[in-house]
């Protein structure tokens, strides 16, 4: 169970944004640098050499590092051929993004995780400042996901709002409300000597920091020591934009049979996969595998628009998070499945909590990273 301090040290620095004008079509360099985040909470500094077909990654989290040789597969993605058997397979968008399937992550360079990074860029406090964004923070333990906003103010204060499914859905976190809010002073940000990421102390663990990340045309995110956290800047409006529509690529993270004990340890079964996104004009998303085999299907809703996320001046979501999009699937009786999907430029984000309502206390998640 996270610790309210915890949370809300993390959800300030959801300092994530994202372009809304089209992506310039550049020319790719033989070698790509991208900086990384684990959702188990491990900053990467990671190259992409495409002459030599290897993928060269530093984990400055728990100090590991290796070259990968890759292969591309007929639908563009990456197998790759790691000898630790950390990295596993791999797509990229070249100068925009790079997703990875990892093995061996984390503390003890053991769990599994998905890494989301994006090219390397400058960026600075004012980059954030004055702005509103949507984030998802993707995590390995506490229900796995968290969907919310962030304002920073020009004096580098954040105030947040987020809706946590697992506890909404889960008896064993009686006393601790699903939707949480509150204010952080983003004031002890350094900036790294090489102008491309902030580190923050985290007030936790001595030594220890928080580091955010970016790019030139927009995109950030950030790594903490509870998961990763990746946003964008918020839509004028909460309608659907058709323009999003189209088909994605993605690697998604997922647990099932999960359930939380002594300890705030989370048991389940973790894996991690290639995914098909489809998303029509009129904001129908189907998510399948690859085996073709559907994970979930629904039309997207503005969260503005849903009643129970959303209600000004109660106790649910304070903000309508214009551009972040829901959809419930429930069995009566047995389950209760809340995704959530945000678009950026031409990446998608999207989220799934599962609570089993037959046995309460153990539920489901899936999250990803897709790119078109």
């Amino acid at each position: 169970m996270r610790t309210r301090t915890a949370f809300v040290l993390l959800t300030m620095f959801l300092l994530a944004s994202c372009s809304s004008t089209p992506r310039t079509t550049m020319a790719t360099p033989t070698s790509r640098v991208y900086h990384g985040t684990a959702s188990v909470g491990d900053f990467m500094t990671i190259t992409v050499d495409s002459s030599a077909q290897t993928i060269s990654y530093t984990d400055l989290s728990n100090s590991t590092n290796g070259t990968v040789p890759y292969t591309i597969n007929s639908d563009g993605t990456y197998t790759l051929s790691d000898p630790t058997g950390n990295l596993v397979g791999a797509y990229e968008v070249p100068n925009y993004a790079l997703l990875i399937q990892a093995a061996k992550t984390g503390p003890n360079a053991d769990t599994p995780a998905l890494i989301t990074a994006v090219e390397s860029g400058q960026i600075s406090m004012s980059t954030f400042e004055a702005q509103p964004y949507n984030y998802m923070q993707f995590r390995t333990a506490a229900g796995g996901l968290e969907v919310g906003s962030i304002s920073v103010n020009s004096s580098g204060v954040g105030s947040n709002s987020s809706f946590w499914p697992y506890g909404a859905y889960n008896s064993g976190n009686q006393g601790q409300s699903p939707f949480n809010s509150g204010t952080i002073d983003m004031s002890q940000a350094q900036l790294d000597s090489s102008g491309t990421f902030l580190k923050i102390p985290d007030p936790g663990s001595s030594g220890v920091f928080d580091y955010v990340f970016g790019t030139a045309n927009g995109i950030f995110a950030v790594d903490t020591q509870n998961g990763a956290i990746l946003g964008l800047k918020k839509a004028a409006r909460p309608a659907f934009d058709p323009s999003v529509a189209g088909t994605y690529k993605a690697i998604f993270y997922q647990k099932t049979g999960a359930s939380t004990g002594a300890g705030n340890v989370e048991t389940g079964t973790a894996s991690l996969g290639n995914a098909t996104l489809v998303v029509t004009s009129g904001g129908q998303v189907t998510v399948s595998n690859a085996q073709g085999n559907q994970m979930v299907q629904g039309t997207l809703i503005p969260v503005a628009s849903v009643s129970y996320l959303y209600i000004s001046g109660g106790s649910e979501l304070q903000d309508p998070c214009n551009g972040v999009f829901t959809f419930r699937i429930t069995t009566q009786g047995v389950s209760q499945q809340d995704v959530f999907v945000t678009f950026m430029d031409k990446a998608m984000l999207f989220s799934s909590f599962t609570a089993n309502l037959a046995q309460p206390g153990t539920y489901s998640y899936f999250y990803g990273v897709g790119l078109n």
